[in-house]
């Protein structure tokens, strides 16, 4: 199964390229980035008309953009957060207010975003958050308190959406509000990096100490259902795009396992027969999603089981094909460079977390039990 791309997606896909070759990003800031592709027009391809400052593309364009844009091997977003969740998110929950105040400047890449969800001791149990917000007064202003860890880009970010439990003494998934909260505020927002074995820190620890937040999304107590309609926008056409960059890869990984033999083996061999058939029924799968009318109940779910699991097995064939070879680093250690990793070994290590990140496996796995095959709840203390 495929999209077919007619002419006027074609049109498109030459803009796209023209645009992606003309405007070179080797040597720009993530931010610098993010208004770039402001200017351009290329953020927000996939709201609905609305006046926001964004260009509008139908689902198969935003299929070319996202592909074309992975094979230009363009530099990680730092501004999809505000325009891949929160955006969608306003357009079905938001005042229309809050959709002229925040749609506007994530359109232009000048305001960036980060998830305030998951919480030690809380991590995929989202209705286990403690996180408190209190109301300030008579007004609509409430005080966040509280602590979210692995929360991505942090350090980037100008604003946080935070779930937050609005109702003292509220349990699970009841009592929690949705919030937009600034992030720089010295003395009420902390942000900490988290390092990780690949020696890089993309995730965070926040602390809000009474921090200010004044947006209200959803109405106060219907956080949970705010929170949920969210992660449905998680995985989309951009599961598209990620496995453009799977594919290449898989690619090296194949290219390697040729040159040093290792391909000579049945069992490599099958290995990696397996991982390219895996990868295009992860793309079948991901285009008949989309093609399907309205959303399929589970399928962000088996997405997300799909690729994290393939993700961590390309990671560990990576290595087993280098042979003793990967344990190597690229460079002789030096104390300006105490710490560098080559491709296939940020791979091996940063795949660890893709079974956990965005929801863990046992979490999915659950959601899947429960809400799709009809099995009895599990049981919760």
């Amino acid at each position: 199964m495929d999209f077919g791309f007619g002419t006027d997606d074609e049109a498109f896909r030459g803009e796209v390229r023209g645009w992606l070759g003309a405007h070179p990003a080797e040597g720009v800031s993530r931010r610098a980035w993010e208004r770039e592709l402001g200017r351009g027009g290329w953020i927000g391809i996939g709201w609905p008309e609305g006046g926001y400052g964004n260009r509008t593309a139908s689902l198969v364009q935003q299929v070319v953009w996202a592909e074309e844009y992975a094979r230009a091997k363009a530099p990680a977003r730092s501004g999809h957060i505000g325009e891949k969740l929160l955006a969608p998110t306003l357009i079905e929950h938001g005042t229309e207010e809050q959709k002229r105040r925040f749609l506007p400047p994530v359109a232009r890449g000048e305001e960036l975003w980060c998830q305030g969800y998951s919480e030690p001791g809380a991590g995929s149990d989202l209705a286990g958050v403690r996180t408190a917000a209190v109301r300030d007064g008579p007004t609509t202003t409430y005080r966040v308190t509280g602590q979210k860890i692995w929360t991505s880009l942090a350090h980037e970010a100008d604003w946080c959406f935070v779930l937050a439990r609005s109702e003292p003494g509220s349990r699970r998934h009841h009592g929690l509000s949705f919030l937009l909260v600034p992030m720089n505020q010295p003395g009420r927002v902390e942000v900490r990096p988290i390092r990780q074995m690949t020696g890089t820190s993309e995730f965070n620890e926040v602390f809000f100490d009474g921090a200010v937040a004044e947006h209200l999304v959803g109405g106060e107590g219907n956080g949970w259902r705010v929170a949920m309609s969210l992660l449905g926008f998680e995985r989309g056409v951009s599961t598209l795009a990620q496995q453009i960059g799977f594919a290449e890869e898989l690619a090296q990984v194949i290219r390697t396992a040729v040159e040093t033999g290792a391909a000579a083996d049945p069992v490599v061999r099958d290995r990696l027969v397996r991982q390219w058939a895996e990868l295009r029924t992860m793309r079948w799968n991901a285009l008949r999603t989309l093609g399907g009318s309205g959303g399929e109940t589970g399928a962000p779910s088996v997405a997300k089981l799909l690729w994290g699991g393939w993700h961590q097995r390309l990671g560990e064939l990576a290595m087993l094909v280098r042979g003793a070879g990967a344990a190597v680093g690229p460079r002789d250690w030096s104390p300006a460079q105490p710490y560098e990793l080559d491709p296939s070994q940020h791979l091996f290590l940063f795949s660890r977390a893709d079974t956990i990140y965005g929801g863990s496996d046992e979490v999915q796995r659950t959601i899947i039990a429960e809400r799709v095959l009809g099995l009895p709840k599990e049981p919760r203390g």
